[in-house]
Parts: structure tokens; C-alpha cells; sequence
């Protein structure tokens, strides 16, 4: 069939655009795709970080794509909906991930659904992690004016049903991602890092925010023997000055190499081939992307159990989820992994879950979705 899929695409950074390329890339395998991608993403003043672009020599995936929408002008959507009509596509895709977003995916999508181009959309979450007035009913807006949605987690479906009951959708985890490199020794890898070679090394990884609990893990290693060494890596969205000085209050300051900027494709390797597991103490989420990168590296993952991240771990013996984000839980399930050489029948489990979720499984769930909502039920 004839694809257009609409979100953000290269040159933004970030994980939903390197979402949307394995997307891509797996669609334009057995169909016709074209990307149609913002010029304007957030508004500066919106924008928590340093910058919404790649640097130069980030070797992102780089999606050719028509660079169109402007999220906050009201012109942008009808030019928007006049292209993607000139491509006259079978589907709308949409990776939907904000209700910010809503106002102009929602008339995109009415509007070209009017023409009789079916729409699924792709929900990384329905509830936003940080929550703002008005977001369930923009979310609601949106919802309401496609056919179709790909979901990342049962916890995501049960928000979807709760919104739009009786919604047509399949369900993928989050396959794991395979354009950061091969891994590489992890002697090198500590080596190019500038971190003990001898130590046990626990991994954070990806933006840092205050849902995400760095903060948990910091005073978590300070609970743990002298030979625990922390790696956190990920730009800092608030204020860097409070985890530094969470540092130097658990005197850990010999234990930790925190690296406080957005880490670019080409640069991930070295983190996640270093590393002896990766935590992600998440106060809450939906889905993370974070753990398809680690699968890709082989390294098993010690989480809470919030969204939908115990789907795809625990069933598969992948990693440990603990019940919620507690600095005593995180530093007895750091403790356990070691002390049983739980690495051992993580990492073996992690190669069979890569087997079942792929990219073109993923792809797949979307061209079955479609033959079942390009016919009107009765």
C-alpha cells in the first residue's frame, strides 16, 4: 500500500525520531512510504533542552522527508493536508506521543480521513508522564479522529479504552533498536569513557528528567560497597545543580562519571558496552525506549514496575522489575543481580526476545491493522 507517515523525522534528535526511521525503514520494505515531517517541532520557549537538532556528525538515520508542519501554525495544517492529498496515500500513519501535538495531527488527520484515507496512529502513551491542564481533552480530540492504533503496552491500551472505547488496535512492545553500532569490548569501552576498569558499573541512560529517579540511583550507589561505580548519561531537562549536589551529599563523588548532554548515535556504543546492567528507576512511564537500546547491547535491565515496562522484561527473564521507585528496593535489586550472577540467564534470555520483536513484526501489525479498518463494519 501507499504510506504516509507523519511525525518527526531527521534532522530532529531524540527518540521518536529514531523511533520513526526503524518504522520507516521496515515499512518501505513491502510498500510505497513517504515521511512528512515538522519545520517548526516545539517553539523555542517551550523547549526544555539545549537544541531540537542533531549535530553534524550524528550519524542519525537520516529519513528523507518533506519538512511542512509547523505545530503552532494554523497555515501549516492546510498546506500539510494538501501535500499528503497530492501523494493520494491509502494510510495516514501518525506517531502520536503529546497532546502539545494534538490540535495539529488531530485536523490533519480529520481532514484527510474526509477523503477516505484511513489513519492509525502510533501511541507511545496516551497520559502524558508530566501532566497539564487540558491534556486529556486534546488527547481526546485526537483520538477521536483516527481509525486505528498501534499501542507499545497494555498499560497504553488501557488509557486508550478509557478515552475511546470500543478503539480498533494491536499491540507491539518496543522492538529493540540496531542502528547504534556493534558492541565492543568492555575494557576499550571503559577506556574511551575515562571510567574504572575493575569496577561494577551500573548504567542510566537518556534525557534526565525528574520522573526518570536519577536521583534514586544516586543515593542508591551511595548505599552500596565502594566497588558499585555509576555511568549516567543523558542531558539534563531542570536543573543539573540538584544532582550534583546529590552527589556530593552521598560522597560519592569518586564513584560517578555523569555525563550531562544528549548523546548523539554514533556516540552510544561506549556507554552500553561499559556498563555490567542498566537501571532505570522510572517513578513512572508508559513504554521505554531506553530498553530496546539496551537489548541491542545484550545487557539486561533493572526497573519499577510503572507502564508498561514489566511486559517486556519479566516475561521473558530479560531483567529484574522492582514494585515501585524506592532507593532501599533499588539498592537490594543492584545487590541480588550480582550476588546471583543473574547477568548470566538475563543476557541469554535477551538474544530470544530480540528473535520475537522485531521491526518487521512491528511493521506487520501495521498492515494488518489497516486491511481490517479499510472496511467499514456493518
Amino acid at each position: 500500500m501507499r504510506i504516509a507517515f507523519l511525525s518527526v523525522f531527521y534532522p530532529y534528535r531524540g527518540g521518536i525520531s529514531q523511533f520513526n526511521a526503524c518504522v520507516f525503514r521496515a515499512l518501505e520494505k513491502t510498500n510505497e512510504i513517504k515521511a512528512f515531517n515538522f519545520k517548526r517541532l516545539y517553539p523555542k520557549i517551550f523547549f526544555p533542552g539545549k537544541t531540537q537538532l542533531v549535530a553534524e556528525n550524528d550519524t542519525a538515520d537520516k529519513i528523507p522527508s518533506i519538512q511542512i508542519l509547523d505545530s503552532i501554525n494554523p497555515i501549516s495544517f492546510s498546506k500539510t493536508v494538501s501535500e499528503i492529498e497530492k501523494y493520494n496515500p491509502d494510510l495516514l500513519l501518525i506517531d502520536f506521543w503529546m497532546p502539545f501535538f494534538a490540535p495539529c495531527l488531530g485536523y490533519i488527520s480529520k481532514k484527510l480521513r474526509k477523503k477516505g484515507i484511513k489513519t492509525i496512529a502510533i501511541l507511545s502513551n496516551v497520559i502524558p508522564h508530566e501532566k497539564k491542564p487540558g491534556d486529556i481533552n486534546l488527547t481526546k480530540y485526537f483520538l477521536n479522529r483516527c481509525d486505528g492504533f498501534i499501542v507499545l503496552a497494555d498499560s497504553v491500551t488501557e488509557d486508550l479504552i478509557k478515552l475511546k472505547p470500543g478503539a480498533k488496535y494491536r499491540n507491539h512492545p518496543h522492538p529493540n533498536y540496531e542502528h547504534f553500532g556493534e558492541k565492543i569490548p568492555k575494557d576499550k569501552a571503559r577506556e574511551i569513557l575515562g571510567i574504572p576498569i575493575d569496577k561494577k558499573v551500573i548504567l542510566f541512560f537518556g534525557l534526565i528528567r525528574r520522573y526518570k529517579g536519577l536521583d534514586l540511583l544516586i543515593q542508591a550507589i551511595g548505599e552500596l560497597p565502594e566497588d558499585f561505580f555509576l555511568l549516567a548519561a543523558g542531558e539534563v531537562y531542570g536543573k543539573e545543580d540538584e544532582y550534583l549536589n546529590l552527589i556530593k551529599e552521598t560522597g560519592i563523588g569518586n564513584r560517578v562519571k555523569f555525563f550531562n548532554q544528549y548523546i548523539s548515535d554514533n556516540e552510544v556504543a561506549p556507554y552500553f558496552s561499559s556498563a555490567d546492567v542498566c537501571v532505570l528507576p522510572y517513578r513512572s512511564a508508559t513504554q521505554s525506549g531506553i530498553i530496546g537500546v539496551s537489548y541491542h547491547f545484550g545487557l539486561p535491565v533493572i526497573t519499577t514496575d510503572v507502564g508498561g515496562l514489566r511486559e517486556v522484561i519479566e516475561p521473558f527473564g530479560t531483567g529484574t522489575v522492582i514494585s515501585h521507585a524506592d532507593t532501599s528496593l533499588i539498592k537490594k535489586s543492584i545487590l541480588d543481580y550480582f550476588q546471583n550472577r543473574l547477568y548470566l540467564q538475563y543476557s541469554a534470555n535477551i538474544e530470544k526476545f530480540k528473535q520475537i520483536y522485531t521491526w518487521e513484526s512491528f511493521a506487520m501489525q501495521i498492515e494488518e491493522l489497516y486491511y481490517e479498518i479499510r472496511i467499514p463494519s456493518n
